[in-house]
Formats: structure tokens, C-alpha cells, sequence
């Protein structure tokens, strides 16, 4: 009897043997690199097999390929969010309909930081394979101490189970058996732990030893409460997530829990030079300690606030925004790596990713030049994720992951909200020219997914 052969899935991979040649772009490489005219990218399936000035390739190099004139374009690679929540707390169509908005708008990959991974595990898994249109997910499950979970957004990604007690959501405590907790962790296929709060430097440094042990990076806040940034950085996490957070390296007194946070003299920090901050970055530098700086979340929080007409919250915001800009320049000039992450509840009906504002926030406020704004929207995230060998850069061997934009964002970088094509894994994701995300409740947006 023979057996059924399953539809491909309408997103899936391009099969290899499919050739696509993509010339005449200015390529933007993801490296921090110069932009480079009149380049070459050669795809074959969902791999990069040469990447050349186009005088290099001559017509016949390739037979049998599609030749796509991207003259005038300007090519990038595959946009990396490396901090995102889709499913705190689960909710499918509007998960699916934000993953879709992401990657229309050019973003190929995400790291998800902590959520129900029984709704996670599922999206990754139908992203990869090409069941929706969406970015890759790389996800993490967390850890903290045990007063973290009475948090409510513990209970929204823990439904139908206790928190604290959750492959996803585990309480630590020092008789916690580490391995077992790590295995159980990473049965849910998550590429990281998630330290939050409520731990100790010492248990940070645990947590971390065995993770890495058994293969796994570890993502965690700036500050652990009462573990503070020297300890998190020192116990060897891969990243630390929220720039405002380095603040309490410079705390005048002890940290205690994450509910009780030091006060922050915002102006102490504006000029970009305080001793404790710098020596604090200075052990980043040296341990390779990647910087999720989520910079832009105060100047939305700000347009949200203005919205509502709520002044004080408004002032609150814009001095966290500055806060976050003086530091994140710090860190820049101190050689720190700086992924590009939003942290974002992102309204999917908003016709582009939070991540371009992100982008946009470290090159107006930030000091940062258009490359080496991409470079940390692309390289440096991919290195957050452990995907640096597969994505983030335009190089042979890696995935097709590119990104091509109408309009030079190096002249304005407002102007990467100009993409017209996106090629995520070697598959075309033509962005329509009037598209705009519908309302993911809505009659058009539910026949849009039967």
C-alpha cells in the first residue's frame, strides 16, 4: 500500500537545485561593513553559495538559474529581533498575524524571551517548516527564584499548570537539583535559559555552569535582584537584556528583590562616563557579554502615554528614554556587542516591525552608524541566538536570509521602511506595495488562515 505523500508547506524552504541570482544590488553585508555596490548574491535552495562583484559572474556560471536585477536596490541581510514575547499570554491568531507583519517588514529570526513554550514550541516549529509566513524562533525557558511566581504573567504562560513548576517556568532554590532542571528545560527544545530575578549571584553562576554544560546559552536581565550586573556578568551569561537595568552596578545600597528596585538619578548616568558603569562594560568586553539593550522602549512607551494624555507617564518615559540612549552609546564606545531587541507587545496591525524603530533609535540617539546599526540587527542578534554560523550576515554557506529595500537607509535610515522583497531560508516573500496587516480578529484576516 502506498503511502500518502503529505502537500508541501506554502511557506517551505526553496528545495535545493533552486537557483536564484540576485544582481546589481548595494549589499550591506550585516558584518559592519562598508556598503558594497554593484554585488552579486548567488542562491541555491535556502543557501548562499557565492557572493561576488557582478563583473565577477558571468552570465553562464549559473545555468539553469533565475536572474533577479536588483539594480538600484539595496540589499541586507535578514533582520533579527533578539527580544520578543509572542505568547504571554497565548493567543494563536494574533501571534501568527505579528510573525507575519515581522516578517514582511524584513525580519527573519527572533528570540523569544520566555513565554508559554507549549504555544512557542508549536510556532517555531510550523515557521520553520513553512506552515506560516514568520520568522525563525529561538526561545528560551526561564528561571528564577521562587518569589517570582506569584507575578501574573507567570500564571498567563503556565494555564492548566502550576508556575514555578513548569519545564518553561522553574523555581530555583539551592537544593534545586541543577541538572535535572537544565534537561527538563531544554526537553522543550528551548536554545537557552532564561534567568530573570529573585537569585543570588551565586545561583546565577550555578544556573549558568550547568546550562553550559549541557549546551545551552543563557540569557538574562542586566540585574538578577539580588544578583547585581558585575555578578550576572561575572557568573558568564551569554547576554544581558535592558541597557537601564546597568544602572545598579552604581546602586547605593544593596539589591534586594525585583520588586524593590533602588531609585535611578537619571542625570548621574547622561553624560556617558560614570567610573562604575564603565568598569561594568569593561567586564562585558572581555567576557564577550552580549548587550539586548531594548533602548527604544522608553520613547514608545512615551508615544503611548501622549496618546492617552497621561503628561507625568509621558516625562517618565522620555527620561527613561534618555537614560537608555546615554548608556547604550556607552556601551557602543566601550566595544560592547549590542543586539537590536524591542521587547515590544507589538500591535500587528501597525504596518511595520517595532524592530526598525529599534534600528532607527540607535542610529539618531545612539551614535551609531547605519552599519553598525545593521550589524547589530543582524550579526549580533544571530550571535545572541547561537545562530551566527547559519544567519545574520550575507556570506556563502549561510541561509538566504536577505532583505531588499527600494531606498538607501544609509542616506536616511527612515528609509527602511522601504522594503519590497524579503527571502527568508531561499523562499520569496513579495511585500505588496498597498499591503497592510489586517485586524488578526477580523472576518478577512480568519479566511486569510483557513
Amino acid at each position: 500500500m502506498t503511502e500518502p505523500v503529505p502537500a508541501p508547506a506554502p511557506y517551505a524552504p526553496a528545495a535545493p537545485g533552486t537557483l536564484v541570482v540576485y544582481r546589481g544590488a548595494t549589499l550591506i553585508d550585516g558584518t559592519g561593513a562598508a556598503p558594497r555596490p554593484s554585488t552579486t548574491v548567488v542562491v541555491d535552495g535556502e543557501r548562499i553559495v557565492r557572493v561576488a562583484p557582478d563583473a565577477e559572474v558571468r552570465d553562464g556560471d549559473h545555468p539553469g538559474a533565475e536572474t533577479v536585477d536588483l539594480t538600484g536596490h539595496v540589499l541586507v541581510p535578514g533582520l533579527i529581533d533578539s527580544h520578543q514575547h509572542m505568547a504571554t499570554p497565548p493567543n494563536r491568531p494574533v501571534a501568527e498575524a505579528t510573525l507575519r507583519r515581522d516578517l514582511l517588514g524584513g525580519v527573519t529570526a527572533v528570540r523569544d524571551m520566555a513565554d508559554d513554550l507549549r504555544e512557542i514550541g508549536d510556532l517555531a516549529r510550523a515557521a520553520l517548516v513553512g506552515e506560516i509566513p514568520a520568522p525563525d524562533i529561538r526561545y528560551a525557558a526561564l528561571m528564577a527564584g521562587p518569589g517570582f511566581f506569584d507575578d501574573p504573567r507567570t500564571w498567563q504562560v503556565c494555564q492548566g499548570a502550576v508556575p514555578g513548576h513548569t519545564p518553561w517556568m522553574q523555581a530555583v532554590t539551592p537544593g534545586t537539583d541543577l541538572p535535572l532542571a537544565v534537561a527538563r528545560a531544554l526537553g522543550t527544545s528551548a536554545t537557552a535559559i532564561k534567568v530573570y530575578a529573585d537569585l543570588p549571584g551565586e545561583q546565577v553562576a550555578a544556573v549558568t555552569a550547568e546550562a553550559h554544560r549541557q549546551g545551552a546559552l543563557v540569557w538574562a536581565h542586566a540585574a538578577v535582584f539580588p544578583a547585581a550586573p558585575g555578578e550576572v556578568v561575572a557568573a558568564g551569561v551569554d547576554s544581558v537584556s535592558h541597557v537601564t537595568l546597568l544602572v545598579h552596578a552604581a546602586a547605593d545600597r544593596p539589591l534586594t528583590t525585583y520588586r524593590d528596585k533602588p531609585p535611578v538619578d537619571h542625570g548621574r548616568f547622561l553624560a556617558g562616563d560614570d567610573p562604575r558603569i564603565e568598569e561594568l562594560l569593561a567586564a562585558m568586553r572581555r567576557h564577550g557579554t552580549i548587550l539586548d539593550a531594548t533602548a527604544s522602549m522608553g520613547e514608545r512607551f512615551a508615544a503611548e502615554a501622549a496618546a492617552e494624555g497621561d503628561e507625568d507617564a509621558r516625562r517618565r518615559a522620555l527620561a527613561t528614554s534618555d537614560l537608555a540612549a546615554a548608556l547604550t552609546a556607552q556601551a557602543r564606545r566601550a566595544a560592547v556587542p549590542v543586539s537590536a531587541g524591542t521587547d515590544c507587545d507589538p500591535d500587528p496591525v501597525q504596518p511595520w516591525p517595532p524592530l526598525h524603530q529599534e534600528i532607527a533609535f540607535l542610529v539618531t540617539r545612539c551614535g551609531f552608524t547605519v552599519e553598525q546599526a545593521f550589524h547589530s540587527a543582524t550579526l549580533v542578534g544571530a550571535r545572541s541566538m547561537g545562530a551566527q554560523d547559519d544567519m545574520g550576515s550575507v556570506e556563502e554557506g549561510k541561509l538566504a536570509n536577505l532583505v531588499v529595500l527600494a531606498d538607501d537607509p544609509v542616506a536616511d535610515i527612515a528609509r527602511l521602511d522601504s522594503v519590497v522583497l524579503v527571502v527568508k531560508r531561499g523562499r520569496r516573500h513579495p511585500r505588496p506595495a498597498s499591503w497592510h496587516p489586517a485586524d488578526p480578529g477580523s472576518a478577512a484576516a480568519r479566511e486569510e488562515r483557513s
